[in-house]
């Protein structure tokens, strides 16, 4: 077989264009490709959501492919174990109560998920606003590449719409904070000190719909609410997407 090289260009450009042209109405997109952005676009994959993932950086997984301080091992609690099982994620018990996994193979996994469930990434994609209109929800997102706010460049950016939107970038409580910037009914409290029993229990109330249209999980979720930071045990942020997932499709009623 001989390669040529315009055919494996035409191949990626094609099917790339077909997936953003497909994707510029979707049901849902969840913005951060960390633990509890991708826990809840697996779940809503699997419930036949059209679900589109957008992450700012070349990698998916956020904050869990360095485990703790570059260690690549992570802690989930009894509580969320069964979430490790139902993504096949090999792991060992600790101590009671306490399951150490390898946090390359998490990550992997819970990617491996969403796309069986029919996920469609676009990673080096940057959310610059999102779209709130006379209704008063959020209907849709600004977008542009990375490397475009990177090099300080002025591009327009492309528009996607989309039904419910999830902020799940972690810390920085990204979309939220752009809602609160202009002037909407929306107060980012942001994380407060490092307090794992207490983040951990409340990081799965605080998920919820925050405004119209916008849900929050995962740390993203405890920043909103001024909540406690938790550190590389990771059963909340799996909890939290789940629940993410939950109440994004009885919204959408699936």
């Amino acid at each position: 077989m001989t390669l040529n090289e315009v055919t494996i260009s035409r191949a990626i450009l094609e099917e790339q264009h077909r997936a953003l042209v497909d994707y510029l109405e979707t049901d849902v997109a969840v913005i951060g490709g960390g633990p509890s952005g991708l826990a809840c676009a697996a779940l809503l994959g699997e419930r036949g959501v059209s679900c589109a993932l957008i992450e700012k950086k070349l990698s998916i997984g956020g904050g869990m492919w360095g485990g703790g301080m570059m260690f690549p091992r992570i802690v989930v609690q009894e509580e969320a174990r069964r979430l490790l099982d139902r993504f096949g994620v090999t792991y060992r018990e600790f101590e009671p109560g306490y399951y150490v996994a390898k946090s390359v193979e998490t990550v992997a996994k819970l990617i491996a998920a969403a796309c069986d469930a029919g996920v469609e990434f676009f990673n080096l994609t940057t959310v610059e606003d999102v779209m709130v209109r006379g209704d008063g929800r959020v209907g849709g997102l600004v977008v542009n590449w990375t490397p475009v706010g990177m090099a300080g460049l002025h591009v327009d950016p492309l528009t996607v719409a989309c039904t419910c939107t999830v902020d799940a970038t972690g810390h920085d409580a990204m979309i939220a904070r752009m809602i609160e910037r202009k002037g909407g009914n929306l107060q980012v409290k942001g994380e407060s000190f490092m307090w794992a029993e207490r983040a951990e229990s409340r990081v799965i109330e605080h998920t919820k719909e925050i405004f119209p249209g916008l849900f929050v999980t995962g740390m993203a979720a405890n920043a909103v609410a001024g909540e406690c930071r938790m550190g590389p045990i990771f059963g909340g942020m799996l909890l939290s997407g789940e629940r993410a997932a939950h109440l994004v499709a009885e919204k959408l009623g699936r």
